[in-house]
């Protein structure tokens, strides 16, 4: 939204949009306990997951864990950019994220820097570096496997890496196969997240316009409806919620209400649709 949208409202930024600031990020129990068990994992290493449907804020609660691991000293934190990567891309990436010069014919070569690398932190900051990857049910079974064979050494009784990937239920199915099964037995850290309540929802949004500064721009009844509508599903209330406050801003209300609502997503009544014939 532009700066003159945000001032007909008060608003700090568009609080419904993707890019909100991690601050203003609703922060549940569940979440919040998540949070806390990856940041005691990363004094061991090993792997945590995130699963859940679209919608179900996988990429919120990634986020809320990347500023929180990032607040604290030494922590090296990467980000996978390209979860559907080849095993070479992989490697260029992880030499990226790392700061390893490394040659993606050479794996060998390129796991030892990479160990080493990690091995370095470890013993200067206690604590292992951190691997995120959101939308892990795209990498490819040989790339989780070598992710796997790279976070750890001497026998595997000696894990160098702390591995957070965020997935959809198809990751969970393959890690019921043969190939992923050592991966899927790995996990120590997990949040299913599930669909959330109206009253969740609800509480999501009040938080999203008082951190925005405009806790009044919605009714209490438009907020209800809203989180109904969702159907557990916060991205798209978040959707709504962004039309109706671009349609407002276009008619210049003052706030945002229940007829606005009807007017936008309010099916029409049989027989009365546009173009139906009349008697």
């Amino acid at each position: 939204m532009t700066k003159k949208l945000l001032a007909l409202y008060g608003l700090k930024w568009n609080p419904f949009a993707p890019d909100v600031p991690v601050e203003a990020l609703h922060v549940t129990p569940r979440t919040q306990s998540f949070c806390w068990r990856v940041e005691q994992l990363t004094g061991e290493g090993g792997f945590a997951l995130i699963t859940g449907v679209p919608g179900s804020g996988k990429s919120a609660t990634l986020r809320i864990l990347a500023d929180r691991l990032g607040s604290q000293r030494d922590v090296k934190i990467g980000i996978l950019s390209r979860p559907q990567a080849s095993l070479p891309d992989f490697y260029r990436e992880m030499g990226d994220l790392f700061s390893v010069a490394l040659r993606p014919n050479n794996r060998w070569g390129g796991s030892k820097l990479l160990r080493e690398r990690w091995q370095t932190h470890i013993d200067a900051s206690l604590s292992r570096p951190v691997l995120i990857v959101d939308e892990a049910q795209e990498m490819a079974s040989g790339v989780l496997a070598e992710l796997r064979l790279l976070s750890s050494t001497r026998l595997d009784s000696h894990i160098l890496l702390t591995v957070v990937l965020a997935s959809d239920g198809r990751l969970i199915e393959r890690f019921r196969s043969d190939e992923l099964l050592p991966l899927g037995s790995r996990i120590r850290v997990r949040l299913a997240l599930e669909r959330a309540s109206p009253d969740e929802l609800q509480e999501c949004l009040r938080h999203a316009l008082s951190k925005a500064g405009a806790p009044k721009l919605m009714t209490p009844e438009l907020i209800s409806t809203l989180a109904d509508h969702a159907q557990g599903n916060l991205r798209a209330l978040m959707n709504m919620a962004s039309e109706l406050l671009q349609l407002a801003a276009e008619r210049e209300a003052r706030h945002i209400d229940e007829k606005l609502f009807l007017e936008t997503y309010a099916q029409p009544a049989p027989g009365k649709a546009a173009g139906g014939r009349r008697r």
